[in-house]
């Protein structure tokens, strides 16, 4: 179900509100659309209560109005969760959008001639008021230059924008205003090791128990790895308590992947014998889904158009066909998604070569994808140029201390970048794969991360290690197994079977041959060929993070193949 509406000033009946809710308080009539969750519902209706609001019903629509009827445009100080929000007042003839802490909800809106139209949704946007989508300039250094993540507050088309992480807006006759709400602010660290250990662990676990709340049907998302670990241990505490047990657990693997799985750099291990130690460790009723090569290149589709955009190819589709297993036993499961971001789990937060290139981190094949784009656009269009001005704006952003060390301020740097563009693109991926299951992600949660933000460098990656800190706090409270506490970092998994490799390859390979595929018009087709020709080995580094390798680089040209035929947009390069 998508947020959708307009306002228009021009008109009679100047807003639009699709499966909106109305509530009526003294003279004033108010519309309101709501996506999300709130954590604090509990308090929010209190404040009412004690500022003399009776409460007609337990919706969270009729909470939200009447706290922004009491706080106005300071309602969202006083919002802990996720959320897009869409508040129409009768009375002052004013729109009020509004988003979360770290954008887990999206909200995407576009203006023309003193009408707004919204949408959670780019897709439904463009279809549900018969928008024209445009490909400029921009969005080509988008979609090559930053994809599959974006630039935060635009997208792929021309005038369609995303309503920023942590911001609201306000449309009314007059104008449209945008605000920031909250943002990191870098403060001095005063607290000692043992204190930060303690204040950390009682952060994490509020966050975990707030969003576990009284749910009884919950599970979790357990790849035997740190994250995910903790977050079942914690939710194994909490279900013990309203006697639920066992708890649910769930992993994902593909076809014969044991067989011919590649240790690297970046997946130095497979997740099945950790998997199995939380599992006997806190007696979890565990299923493990496996994705077979056909039905993963088939959900490509579906993932492009969930996203609305050429996204993390086949790590999409993979977790969306994880989801609607899940969803089939349990309508909510709790992930460890973000805590990389938060407390420093990445490759590129340690490696030299990343963190002097000037560049995003995760993004390093620059020069290929320049090759990639079509020679008449590559003259235009300079996407080193386009990426570097990008990059220093996002970084201009960041507030260094005087005492910062020298690491301390390139964690700022990279954490800033990550927090920003890498975690949103997972983030995205989460909320748009899920496909009606609710996953949450209380690493995410806004009281934890700025704590953990200013918290020195040498400190989070103690011992040298991703994570070191978590991994300490971990080992206090004797939560979680040694083996699985000093389990290097490995990502979610991705496929290593040949067969995939060949069925993308030969799905491109068709696209390429087809005179009329849209793609073309974007493309170098003599460098594609010769990705087909090398199975992607021509790109010396991934194309994005550290699973989109050749057959993911693959099967991202096919959704951008899909994504052009689906959409059909205008060309103005």
């Amino acid at each position: 179900m998508f947020i959708t509406g307009y306002v228009d000033f021009k008109a009679n009946d100047k807003c639009f509100f699709k499966e909106s809710i109305e509530i009526n308080y003294s003279s004033n009539k108010y519309f309101i659309i709501f996506r999300g969750r709130l954590y604090n519902k509990t308090n929010l209706k209190n404040i009412l209560t004690e500022s003399n609001f009776k409460l007609e019903s337990n919706s969270d629509e009729e909470i939200l109005v009447k706290l922004f009827i009491l706080y106005g445009y300071d309602i969202v100080n006083y919002l802990d969760g996720v959320f897009s929000i869409a508040i129409w007042d009768t009375k002052k003839e004013e729109l009020f959008l509004a988003r979360d802490h770290f954008g887990v909800k999206p909200l995407y809106y576009y203006m023309e001639n003193r009408v707004l139209y919204f949408s959670s949704s780019i897709k439904n946007l463009l279809d549900e008021f018969h928008l024209t989508p445009i490909l400029n300039e921009q969005s080509i250094g988008e979609i090559f230059g930053i994809g599959p993540a974006h630039t935060p507050g635009f997208t792929t088309f021309k005038d369609v924008f995303e309503l920023k992480p942590a911001h609201y807006s306000i449309f009314n006759k007059n104008d449209i205003h945008f605000n920031k709400y909250w943002k990191l602010d870098s403060k001095e660290h005063q607290d000692d090791l043992d204190t930060t250990c303690a204040h950390v662990a009682y952060l994490l676990e509020s966050a975990i128990n707030k969003q576990l709340g009284d749910e009884k049907n919950i599970c979790t998302m357990l790849s035997g790895g740190l994250d995910s670990s903790i977050m079942t241990a914690y939710a194994y505490k909490n279900i013990e308590k309203n006697n639920c047990l066992p708890l649910k657990t769930f992993s994902v693997d593909y076809l014969d992947n044991d067989k011919h799985f590649v240790k690297s750099e970046f997946q130095p291990n497979s997740d099945n014998y950790y998997i199995d130690i939380m599992r006997k460790t806190y007696k979890t009723s565990h299923k493990k889904f496996i994705i077979d090569t056909p039905e993963l290149a088939k959900a490509l589709k579906e993932a492009m158009l969930l996203r609305g955009y050429p996204g993390m190819a086949d790590v999409d589709s993979s977790l969306l066909l994880f989801c609607k297993e899940i969803k089939k036993e349990c309508p909510i499961t709790f992930s460890g998604e973000c805590a990389d971001e938060v407390f420093g789990g990445y490759p590129w937060f340690f490696n030299e070569n990343s963190l002097t290139s000037n560049t995003f981190p995760w993004s390093l094949a620059t020069l290929e994808r320049q090759n990639i784009l079509n020679p008449e656009i590559s003259k235009k269009l300079d996407l080193k140029e386009y990426i570097d001005y990008r990059y220093n704006e996002s970084l201009s952003e960041v507030i260094f201390l005087n005492n910062d060390s020298e690491s301390t301020k390139r964690s700022r740097k990279i954490s800033h970048l990550t927090f920003n563009w890498f975690m949103q693109t997972l983030l995205d991926r989460a909320e748009r794969m899920s496909n009606g299951l609710e996953i949450r992600v209380p690493f995410c949660d806004y009281k934890l991360v700025e704590y953990v933000w200013n918290i020195p460098w040498e400190m989070k990656a103690l011992n040298g290690r991703e994570k070191g800190l978590l991994r300490l706090i971990m080992d206090k409270n004797k939560l979680l197994p040694k083996e699985i506490i000093e389990r290097k970092k490995s990502p979610y998994p991705k496929t290593h079977n040949p067969t995939y490799l060949k069925v993308v390859k030969n799905m491109l390979l068709e696209i390429m041959e087809n005179k009329s595929s849209p793609i073309h018009n974007l493309i170098n087709d003599d460098y594609v060929f010769e990705i087909l020709n090398t199975d992607g080995k021509n790109f010396s580094k991934p194309w994005f993070g550290q699973l989109m390798t050749g057959p993911q680089l693959m099967a991202y040209l096919i959704q951008l193949n899909m994504w052009l035929e689906e959409f059909n947009p205008r060309f103005e390069l």
